[in-house]
């Protein structure tokens, strides 16, 4: 990730990163399904167990559920030295599940990201919120066929930033 320049999140987010059929009932379920899409922890088991104790200390902190059927899971620093740059995880869920939300309502919406430095995290957390302000782009992705058309959805979103 350059420093110069705003975040774009649709370089940070290849298309193997997208799942809009997350299954699982539960907020666990939900963080295991989104560290199974993250590239580099296909081999290493270990560091996926600690990118997921992690994600999990964080949500007991407060949870990540930002309102809207939004969630932006999140741990800093959880995979120091084995992620040159930012990595984001899209996923959407059908029903939406219980994720503490201040608002109550379910989350549907999900983006994992996993930064290597403070900076990074906060540019890509900032990006992340300001673009899932529009309600047409929440709708966007909710009605999205496709991982690409998921994709496009924010470059559209981005392109108007």
């Amino acid at each position: 990730m350059k420093n110069s320049g705003p975040v774009v999140l649709s370089q940070l987010i290849p298309p193997a990163c997208i799942d809009l059929n997350l299954q699982s009932k539960d907020r666990d379920g939900v963080l295991g399904e989104l560290v199974n899409h993250i590239p580099a922890l296909v081999n290493q088991p270990e560091a996926k167990i600690t990118l997921l104790r992690a994600l999990h200390e964080r949500e007991q902190l407060y949870s990540t559920g930002i309102g809207d059927g939004i969630a932006l899971p999140h741990a800093r620093n959880a995979l120091v030295g084995m992620v040159n740059d930012p990595v984001i995880v899209f996923g959407r869920h059908a029903t939406g599940i219980p994720y503490g939300a201040i608002d109550g309502i379910p989350a549907r919406l999900f983006f994992l990201l996993v930064a290597p430095t403070v900076t990074q995290h906060l540019a890509v957390l900032a990006r992340i919120s300001r673009l899932l302000r529009d309600p047409q782009v929440r709708q966007g992705l909710l009605s999205a066929p496709a991982p690409d058309k998921a994709l496009d959805v924010i470059r559209a979103a981005e392109a108007r930033l």
